[in-house]
C-alpha cells in the first residue's frame, strides 16, 4: 500500500508554497498542514489569510511532525533551509523541495542533510506573481510534476510523493536531473532570460522612442511583461544554480538568432516562412497536449 502523509510542513510560503497549501486543503483535508516562512511579515498574512492549520515561527518546530517536508524557498536558499530544519525532522519525514533547478538542489540537500531521505521534486507551474496571497487551489492541475530522485531513493518513497502530487492535481514525471536542468533551460530558462532582456531593451529605449513603446504595446511586446514581472530573487538565484545548461541553450539560441538575422538581411523569405512554420506547430502541439488552451488572446477578458 502506497504510503500516506498525515502532516505535512512547507518552508516557504510564497506562490508555490501558499499554493500548495491550498490544494491540500481542497484535495487532502485530513492532511495537517503546518507553515514557516524567514520573513515574519509573511508569517503575518499567512495567519490573517488562514493558510495553513499552524504558521510556526520557527522552522524546527513547524517539521517537528511532519511527514513530509516541502521546501519552497529561493533555488539559492535550499541549503540554508535545510540546514534549519534538521535538528526537528522526525526519522522517516521525507524532504522535498519545488526549485526548477534540480543537480544543484540535489547536491546541496544532500549536503545538508545526510542521511536523510531527499526526493527533490519540480512542480512546472507558476504565475508572475508572489507572496501567500498569489497561490491558488488549482495552480497544480493538469501541469506537470518532475521528481528526481537519486538512483538509491527508496522505491516506496518516490510512489508516496508521486501520488501525493498527483492527489493535488499534477501529472507526474520522473527524471535524471541533469536531464530536467537541460529540459527546463530551454523551455522555462531561456524564455524568461530572454524576456528580461526584451523589456529592459524597451525601457532603454522609451527615452527614444519618447514613451511609445509602452503606450502602444501590442500583444507579443505586453506578454513578454508578463514573464519579466516575475520575482527576480527566485530568477537570479536560478539562472546561476542552472548556469551550465542556461549557457548551452543560450549559445544555440544566438547561432540560430543570427541565422535568423542573415535571412532577413538577405531578404530569404522562404528561409523565414519555413522557420516560422516549424515553430508555429509546436505552438498546436502544446494545446493539444493540454498545457494552454487555444482561447483568442490567451483567454484574456476584454
Amino acid at each position: 500500500m502506497t504510503r500516506r502523509f498525515g502532516s505535512l510542513a512547507i518552508i516557504g510560503l510564497g506562490l508555490i508554497g501558499s499554493s500548495i497549501a491550498r490544494a491540500v486543503r481542497a484535495k487532502l483535508p485530513d492532511v495537517r498542514v503546518v507553515g514557516h516562512d524567514a520573513d515574519a511579515s509573511v508569517r503575518d498574512t499567512a495567519r490573517a489569510i488562514e493558510l495553513c492549520d499552524v504558521v510556526a515561527d520557527d522552522a524546527v518546530a513547524a517539521v517537528a511532525e511532519a511527514d513530509l517536508v516541502i521546501l519552497a524557498v529561493p533555488v539559492g536558499r535550499m541549503e540554508e533551509a535545510a540546514r534549519a530544519i534538521a535538528p526537528g525532522l522526525a526519522p522517516d519525514a521525507i524532504v522535498s523541495d519545488v526549485g526548477s533547478s534540480k543537480a544543484g538542489i540535489a547536491e546541496a540537500l544532500a549536503r545538508a542533510l545526510p542521511g536523510r531521505t531527499v526526493i527533490p521534486a519540480h512542480p512546472v507551474a507558476g504565475t508572475e506573481n508572489s507572496g501567500p496571497a498569489a497561490g491558488f487551489a488549482t495552480l497544480f492541475e493538469g501541469r506537470w510534476c518532475i521528481l528526481t530522485p537519486a538512483s538509491d531513493a527508496p522505491a516506496t518513497e518516490v510512489e508516496a510523493l508521486a501520488a501525493f502530487w498527483k492527489a493535488l492535481g499534477a501529472r507526474v514525471e520522473t527524471m535524471d536531473a541533469a536531464h530536467h536542468d537541460m529540459v527546463l533551460a530551454v523551455t522555462s530558462h531561456l524564455p524568461h532570460l530572454i524576456a528580461y532582456t526584451i523589456v529592459g531593451t524597451a525601457s532603454e529605449l522609451e527615452e527614444v522612442t519618447e514613451s511609445e513603446v509602452i503606450k502602444y504595446s501590442a500583444g507579443g511586446f505586453r506578454d513578454f511583461t508578463r514573464i519579466a514581472a516575475s520575482d527576480p530573487v527566485m530568477w537570479r538565484d536560478v539562472f546561476l544554480a542552472n548556469k551550465d545548461a542556461v549557457l548551452a541553450t543560450l549559445q544555440r539560441f544566438n547561432e540560430d538568432l543570427t541565422a535568423l538575422q542573415q535571412a532577413i538581411r538577405r531578404g530569404d523569405g522562404a528561409r523565414l516562412e519555413d522557420w516560422f512554420t516549424r515553430t508555429r506547430a509546436i505552438r498546436r502541439s502544446i494545446i493539444e497536449q493540454g498545457q494552454d488552451d487555444a482561447a483568442p488572446d490567451f483567454g484574456r477578458k476584454h
